[in-house]
């Protein structure tokens, strides 16, 4: 048994799920937190077993200014935790801090945005994502873009566990149920936040122009974020408005029933390294439409488990739109091997072993 804290920005559903399968460890496990967002991003409790630290972090945004203080405070924890490992991402906010502290071992989880995105942001971030790989005994990242992208940045490719993630197999599943009846409405799912960085807006304006050539196509929204004005005017401007479904956010133990109840899973991020949110729609049996960048390329083979279309293309978008419509009776087969992909490649039980393998390799080191 080992004593551990896992050190994340937030609270989301991603951080629910790694401290549930921690929480049937042998480990000790302390959850610390960076920021507290506007927003709830999970609306589950913490898994019992698992110890909350109360410290300066974690109360609401954090800014470069508060780093003395965060870094003074850290320091008390860790004396009085004395943790045995720190799991902490993602790499330039929570990991940097326990790297400019000197901890070891470390294991920086990528979260796929800070090396896709942030890295590049500007010089500072791009030495702090050097620094933190390389006071990280061990690098943790969703898929092989994650790894070429660290291993770009200094960190050493022995050094790097792959695991991508996955989803609960048995929570999202497909429908039982018998196809979809012919005057069903053809309805596509987004569940990515409306932000700039996931093209939601790409996603409003390919519809605006496929609903105008087919009247039965229906869009759901779910989520909500800084660019819904945008997007509600969009959709009225576009006179389409009408045929949009904005639920809000919705909790865990509701999302198969939005996946199941679509024809296709839309997705237009500029930036992704594994999304949770395709794995849900590939385990619920849902073929995926989604922006053609690295990440998704190495889930979506055209016309298998769905397609690709150009990034930040709204007009590429609608007419894949058109195209699924079109060929919806193929989607049940594809339906068939987006579920089976699913099971080979996106079985969280089985690939939470990585993180498993990772902390033995961290602490051998």
């Amino acid at each position: 048994m080992h004593r551990i804290i896992y050190f994340s920005r937030d609270y989301t559903t991603h951080d629910h799920r790694f401290l549930s399968a921690l929480a049937k460890t042998e480990h000790e496990v302390f959850y610390l937190r960076l920021e507290r967002g506007d927003q709830q991003l999970e609306n589950r409790p913490l898994p019992p077993g698992i110890e909350p630290i109360s410290w300066a972090g974690g109360r609401g945004a954090v800014d470069f200014k508060d780093i003395s203080i965060l870094l003074s405070d850290l320091a008390r924890v860790i004396d009085q935790v004395k943790p045995d490992l720190i799991q902490a991402g993602p790499i330039q906010r929570s990991a940097f801090l326990v790297a400019l502290l000197g901890f070891q071992p470390l294991i920086s989880v990528s979260w796929g945005y800070d090396l896709i995105h942030d890295a590049e942001i500007n010089t500072m971030w791009r030495w702090s994502t050097r620094y933190t790989l390389k006071q990280s005994a061990v690098l943790v990242g969703d898929c092989d873009t994650i790894r070429q992208l660290a291993i770009s940045y200094g960190m050493p490719d022995e050094r790097i566990v792959t695991f991508p993630w996955g989803v609960d197999l048995n929570h999202f599943t497909p429908n039982s149920n018998e196809a979809k009846a012919a005057d069903t409405p053809f309805t596509l799912l987004s569940t990515r936040s409306w932000e700039p960085i996931y093209g939601v807006d790409v996603i409003a304006q390919a519809f605006v122009q496929a609903a105008n050539e087919l009247p039965d196509l229906r869009l759901v929204m779910l989520g909500d974020g800084s660019m819904a004005n945008d997007l509600y005017t969009i959709f009225k401007e576009g006179g389409v408005f009408e045929r949009v479904q904005f639920p809000g956010l919705a909790p865990y133990e509701d999302l198969p029933e939005h996946y199941r109840a679509a024809d296709i899973y839309l997705s237009a991020s500029h930036s992704d390294g594994t999304s949770i949110s395709l794995l849900e729609a590939l385990a619920c049996g849902i073929p995926a439409l989604v922006s053609d960048i690295p990440g998704n390329r190495e889930w979506i083979q055209p016309n298998e488990q769905g397609w690709l279309f150009t990034d930040g293309n709204s007009d590429d978008l609608a007419q894949a739109i058109l195209n699924a419509a079109d060929q919806h009776h193929q989607l049940p087969e594809m339906g068939q091997s987006a579920r089976s992909l699913a099971e080979q490649r996106a079985n969280w039980d089985l690939n939470f072993q990585k993180l498993l393998e990772a902390y033995s390799l961290a602490l051998s080191a």
